[in-house]
């Protein structure tokens, strides 16, 4: 069997961030990346099981790969992730009959694993959990020029509609060294922006030492232009995380901040550990200390009792707060968790109606938001070339809106000051640039 791979990775960016381990593990094994599903030996489907919606998807795709694998190739097919580490050797019953089932804990030996299949019958299965699993991603090579690194794996929150806790275990956070030498090796090889990753960051500890020093310790790294994290839980943002974000230039000034919803009743059933008083306190002290801060957040829809009043509660929360953008869901309930014993009693009918009316208000705001950009100047990293214009590059702001801007006499990596002309939705446009080489705006 020759030595290629592909990986198709679903979910958050924690699973990115271990797609790329697992493809720097095999390339350290002689494996080479392969161009798709079609050309490769072994398939990976790295698989996501916070949402209903997103196993239903990743199970799609492995019976088309199944399918695939009768004509000859790929010759082995492989499920890891969260999905997998739920399920198990129960994939098997909804059609996936693969190789390999492998939970979040347990990469390391994956090329022996797969060294070791020919003589299998049945599939490898090993979803044990390790409490002292941390992967380090230190590639040799790296063609982007953002990273994402992660501080610390699984989750002691357990909120009722939650499987993250049941599925990447419980809270653990990699030493502080290993994190600064994790960002330092990623400057290196040309990464100018990294994107600090946990279920929940403000809840680092490792050696001791929180988030907020965190924070401070990665911005004295040498040839690092920006940095950003996600998540932050609502309930462990601490003023110093805060002040940190002020002090520091190159932290940028864009919060993701879940509420999930409007409602104390529903909070409180959702076990978040906060009224929506408190999270409004917080995103007030956050504005007033940083100036600027684009705050986005994660809403859901349609949780078990909801009813109209507690639903008025997250409308009228979103109008009060005005994020720049919000990731809102339909609820679905996850086996194992304590919401997954409530009545779903909110028709599916119901949600939508619910979820359209929240991205009503939303896409106002985004319209509203991004049309206030036109004529301003923005900073912008400059990712690389534009997938669908010809002689534009795109990049991000220090809020995070994707951006593009003409190709002529600018470079991927170089962080420029652009005038923005035009703005839609989900990008705005820079005819001009102005600056290059830095001055934060």
């Amino acid at each position: 069997m020759d030595k290629t791979y592909f990986i198709e990775t679903y979910g958050c960016q924690m699973n990115v961030y271990d797609s790329e381990f697992i493809a720097d593990l095999l390339s350290m094994k002689g494996y080479s990346r392969a161009a798709s599903p079609e050309d490769a030996s072994v398939v990976l489907i790295n698989t996501c099981s916070v949402r209903a919606r997103a196993e239903r998807k990743a199970i799609t795709r492995v019976q088309q790969l199944v399918a695939l694998k009768r004509s000859g190739r790929p010759a082995y097919i492989g499920v890891i992730g969260c999905m997998a580490q739920r399920l198990g050797s129960d994939l098997e019953k909804a059609g996936c009959r693969v190789d390999l089932i492998l939970g979040p804990d347990t990469y390391l030996d994956l090329p022996q694993i797969i060294d070791g299949l020919e003589n299998r019958d049945g599939p490898f299965v090993d979803i044990g959990q390790d409490p002292a699993c941390l992967y380090s991603l230190k590639p040799r090579v790296h063609d982007s020029v953002t990273a994402f690194v992660t501080i610390m794996r699984g989750c002691n929150n357990f909120c009722s509609f939650c499987i993250v806790p049941y599925v990447r275990g419980r809270e653990r956070s990699k030493p502080l060294g290993e994190v600064v030498a994790e960002v330092e090796h990623m400057v290196g090889l040309g990464v100018k922006e990294v994107t600090l990753l946990g279920q929940n960051v403000s809840s680092y500890c490792g050696d001791g030492t929180d988030f907020a020093s965190l924070l401070r310790r990665v911005s004295d790294i040498e040839g690092l232009r920006r940095i950003r994290f996600t998540t932050s839980h609502p309930r462990d943002l601490t003023p110093e995380v805060i002040e940190a974000m002020r002090e520091l230039a190159k932290v940028c000034e864009h919060l993701h901040l879940p509420l999930q919803s409007g409602s104390d009743r529903i909070l409180k059933i959702m076990n978040r550990g906060y009224t929506y008083g408190q999270y409004r306190d917080t995103v007030e002290l956050a504005r007033s200390r940083v100036p600027g801060l684009a705050l986005t957040t994660d809403l859901m829809v349609g949780f078990p009792s909801e009813d109209d009043a507690d639903h008025e509660a997250t409308l009228q929360a979103v109008k009060d707060i005005a994020f720049e953008s919000a990731f809102t869901f339909k609820y679905s309930a996850r086996p194992g968790t304590r919401a997954s014993e409530l009545e779903d009693d909110v028709p599916d009918a119901e949600k939508t109606r619910r979820l359209q009316e929240i991205l009503g208000i939303e896409n106002r705001m985004i319209d509203a938001c991004k049309q206030s950009l036109a004529g301003q100047e923005v900073e912008i990293l400059v990712e690389g070339a534009s997938k669908r214009e010809e002689g534009y590059l795109t990049g991000r702001t220090r809020k995070n809106w994707l951006a593009k801007l003409p190709a002529k006499g600018v470079r991927k990596g170089e962080v420029v000051v652009a005038r923005v002309t035009g703005v839609s939705r989900w990008m705005i446009t820079c005819d001009k640039v102005l600056l290059k080489g830095g001055g934060l705006i």
